[in-house]
């Protein structure tokens, strides 16, 4: 009897290293974290915290809740002003995906949080089909500023600026206790943009093609920070009805796809790093392989949604981050290929690397059916087995 309890003992204490690392320990936790590149977040139960971006602390919290909630819990009154709007109880939070290049976040109340490991840090808001509020908490730090009804900046003493906008027809502005408040329609969006080395003109700009809903998808395409992959591409969706697939990325050459269901066209901007287009002086934009003329300003570039042709914009970066943003404005749409190559090539992408940075032979460690480490666990409990069937049959 001694003997089968001792194996019992150890059979139960190997079975539960069998469980993975941290399954005891996750239970306990009232949140969870993202660490990427660029960005660093957690989240708690009703909050995404300590939101940096590039080793800045871009803001405290982030909170999300139905207004309808909000409004039957009391903690905001139907009719008062988006200023007053400054302390509700967020909805329940967990954050469902992480990729290499994002993490998704969905809230209770239907809203969902897009953070994207780019060196602008972008977080979308989407309110999901449900009018939503959404309050900020900047840090001690910074200062936020109204802009328009859907504008607001703030600014740190570290020289870092960042800007929230509203997509669609809601509000954002500075609440009474100095921080951020969103009101968001059922279809809207409220994106942040981070600027590590101060907001530029240019800046200021792009962020009125998003406000406008004239961007229908920002594109980076960046240094991969997994080995075997020498890219990444990052699609942040502004309008729901368009999809871009970056389907080659290799020294001097970006290829995507872009589909939208509706022919109006739209503008795409992209931020490419340095060591996917080194030198953007001599850019060639192509769409559908047909040149597209080079803008001469942004107006320039807006006037060819609807004409017979596209056009690009280039706008040199000083970041380490990106030499360039290249911003084309496809003149009309359904499923358009746009490529961009520094000196002219535009090779049909034959032989190249896959965007997953695969070698072609799957390059990938594998793991047997049984999951990783099941196989020294088996050996053990067998081994156990056989010693508790010897000690039997010497009895």
């Amino acid at each position: 009897m001694t003997l089968t309890r001792t194996v019992l003992v150890v059979l139960l204490l190997v079975a539960s290293t069998a469980l993975p690392i941290g399954t005891a320990t996750a239970a306990a936790q009232q949140g969870e974290a993202y660490a990427g590149t660029h960005i660093e977040f957690e989240t708690t139960n009703d909050a995404i915290v300590d939101y940096s971006v590039n080793g800045n602390t871009v803001f405290q919290s982030v909170n999300v809740q139905s207004q309808s909630t909000a409004e039957n819990q009391g903690s905001v009154r139907a009719g008062v002003g988006l200023s007053v709007v400054t302390d509700i109880a967020g909805a329940a939070l967990s954050l469902d995906s992480q990729t290499e290049v994002s993490a998704t976040v969905t809230a209770e109340s239907g809203a969902t949080m897009e953070a994207h490991d780019n060196s602008r840090g972008i977080l979308v808001v989407r309110s999901g089909g449900d009018s939503q509020y959404v309050t900020i908490n900047v840090s001690s730090s910074s200062q936020a500023e109204d802009e328009g009804d859907q504008r607001v900046v703030v600014s740190s003493d570290d020289g870092t600026h960042g800007t929230f906008i509203v997509v669609g027809d809601g509000d954002v502005t500075v609440n009474e206790q100095g921080n951020v408040s969103a009101d968001l329609q059922s279809d809207d969006k409220l994106v942040f943009r981070s600027y590590s080395e101060g907001r530029s003109e240019e800046d200021e700009q792009e962020e009125q093609v998003i406000s406008d809903g004239q961007a229908a998808a920002e594109v980076y395409v960046m240094e991969s920070s997994e080995q075997g992959s020498e890219f990444a591409a990052d699609v942040v969706q502004y309008s729901e009805d368009t999809t871009v697939e970056v389907t080659q990325q290799s020294e001097g050459t970006v290829r995507m796809t872009a589909d939208r269901s509706q022919d109006q066209g739209k503008i795409i901007i992209t931020s490419v790093s340095e060591q996917a287009i080194n030198s953007a002086d001599d850019l060639q934009v192509t769409v559908d392989g047909e040149a597209a003329a080079e803008a001469a300003s942004y107006s320039d570039l807006e006037s060819a949604i609807g004409s017979d042709s596209s056009k690009f914009l280039v706008r040199q970066q000083s970041s380490a981050q990106a030499s360039a943003d290249v911003l084309v404005a496809v003149n009309q749409f359904s499923t358009r290929e746009i490529t961009m190559s520094e000196d002219g090539d535009d090779s049909d992408g034959s032989g190249t690397e896959g965007t997953d940075g695969s070698d072609g032979d799957g390059g990938q460690e594998t793991t047997g059916a049984d999951g990783p480490g099941f196989g020294p666990i088996a050996a053990l409990i067998a081994l156990v087995a056989v010693a508790a069937l010897a000690a039997a049959r010497r009895r």
